[in-house]
């Protein structure tokens, strides 16, 4: 996106939004949980962007999308806190690049707390990579007509003299 002199920007307000204050870790852990619980928002909010352009156009999705992971988090605090920070501090400390396997008996731990509290399932493997269609009540936004533009330059007309090359041909061994 261009910034020129006629390009508005959103005021200060627009912009403040309550911050998720947590470690990667902790996002880490939440992140299947959290990326199936706000799965529609979350869809919405990257429709938006596809298919406007224009980051401006999709600030209430993205507010919606925050919004919905303080909620989510809010929620596990409240009924599955020892279990989420067990399983965050193992994989902040297992090992250098977060990886789960390290930590699947704490893992096993959480999911089973959220699936008694919330009933809320791990989704399964390649979930998020399956190719999905969205239903959305929001409009799809008018398609840009191809423009076309005519021939800047005519052709030589058809008796113009069309001399042998002066140099020989650029294709040689064609000849």
């Amino acid at each position: 996106m261009v910034i020129t002199n006629k390009t508005t920007l959103p005021e200060e307000a627009e912009l403040d939004v309550q911050e998720l204050n947590l470690s990667s870790a902790a996002l880490r852990a939440g992140s299947f949980h959290l990326g199936k619980q706000c799965e529609g928002v979350n869809n919405e909010f990257m429709l938006c962007r596809q298919e406007l352009d224009d980051p401006r156009a999709c600030l209430g999705e993205g507010r919606a999308v925050t919004s919905c992971a303080l909620n989510f988090f809010r929620k596990v605090k409240k009924s599955c806190h020892e279990e989420f920070m067990q399983y965050a501090t193992c994989l902040d400390k297992s090992s250098g690049t977060m990886a789960f396997s390290h930590c699947r008996k704490t893992q096993g731990v959480f999911d089973k707390c959220v699936k008694d509290h919330f009933d809320w399932d791990r989704p399964s493997y390649g979930y998020f990579a399956r190719a999905k269609v969205i239903q959305t009540e929001r409009k799809a936004p008018e398609k840009e007509p191809i423009k076309s533009y005519p021939d800047a330059t005519p052709g030589l007309p058809e008796d113009y003299p069309t001399p042998p090359a002066k140099y020989g041909s650029r294709f040689y061994w064609l000849e």
